[in-house]
């Protein structure tokens, strides 16, 4: 096979345990930076796409005639027109890579990043001040959990040791599933109501676009703060900011946006009550290594003939 591995652009590919694997397959291509035209990938017949930094639509296809088989890392091909891959013969392959622990990592940093101020004093010492604002813990906190998938579970259990009180929502949790790591099944409009902190960690759809809207953010406590590494459309962004703004809730910690990257003007930008991050959520040096070890898993399986876990188009 001929691999290219395309949008590394942390370059952190190259030493994992994936990517030696395969080039004992065949011969192995890691892009760095952003591949300025997809005919620069005329014949390779293997893809490692980087979550979904690269779209896959009909006229890319046309461009890749040589490519039979893409592994595609993460959990979500929103970005691969899988009607027209079927078409054309080509396999996506699920090279998930496992959940990823380094967004719940992340919500806590958020937390603690808002509700200490640390930005804030970060900036004010560099300036030489010494403020001390009085700012909050997490110890005795009611956490709001909304999806408890796998990535909401470890949040769960990560919560215990802070000594948190965990509620927590899904659409299919039941109350034995919750109390499995130590939280409590709720209705959503009552996590949104009871929680000092609501993180969220809910896969975007159909039913979850704009899940947490203007009514439901109206209905949180206004000193509590809203946390997001999941997706940007799960929350109304627009109503976030108007809370924000007026001081309706305390503050957020953001990691993912409606619009990526985030436009310059955006008004967010200029709110002192929130932290933002752009979408750190899941580079990280375990993440690529685990996505390399999916892909090899992927187009070992393929070239071999055996069957490869897929996304498939749903008409």
């Amino acid at each position: 096979m001929k691999i290219a591995f395309i949008d590394d652009f942390h370059s952190a590919y190259a030493k994992t345990a994936g990517v030696a694997r395969l080039r004992r397959e065949g011969e192995v291509t890691i892009f760095t930076k952003r591949v300025d035209s997809l005919q620069d990938l005329r014949g390779f017949d293997a893809i490692v796409a980087t979550r979904e930094r690269t779209k896959f639509n009909d006229a890319a296809f046309e461009q890749l005639p040589d490519v039979r088989v893409i592994a595609q890392t993460g959990n979500h091909a929103y970005h691969v027109d899988l009607a027209s891959a079927e078409r054309r013969g080509i396999v996506i392959g699920k090279a998930t890579g496992g959940f990823c622990t380094a967004a719940g990592e992340l919500a806590f940093g958020l937390m603690m990043a808002v509700m200490r101020q640390i930005p804030q004093v970060d900036g004010a010492m560099k300036e030489g001040e010494w403020p001390t604002p009085m700012t909050w813990v997490l110890r005795g906190k009611t956490l709001g959990i909304v999806g408890l998938g796998n990535i909401g579970r470890y949040v769960a259990r990560v919560a215990q040791a802070f000594g948190m009180n965990v509620v927590a929502w899904g659409s299919r949790l039941t109350d034995e599933r919750a109390a499995e790591v130590g939280a409590r099944r709720c209705e959503l409009d009552e996590v949104l109501r009871i929680s000092d902190i609501v993180s969220i960690h809910a896969t975007l759809s159909p039913q979850t676009r704009g899940l947490i809207d203007r009514a439901r953010i109206a209905s949180m406590k206004p000193t509590a703060y809203l946390i997001n590494t999941a997706r940007g459309p799960i929350v109304d962004e627009q109503a976030l900011v108007d809370a924000l703004s007026e001081r309706r809730i305390a503050g957020a910690g953001l990691d993912v946006f409606d619009v990526e990257p985030l436009p310059p003007s955006h008004p967010l930008r200029g709110l002192t009550n929130v932290v933002l991050t752009a979408h750190l959520g899941w580079p990280t040096d375990e993440m690529y290594e685990q996505f390399a070890a999916a892909a090899a898993d992927v187009l070992i399986a393929y070239k071999e003939g055996e069957d490869v876990p897929r996304f498939q188009s749903e008409h």
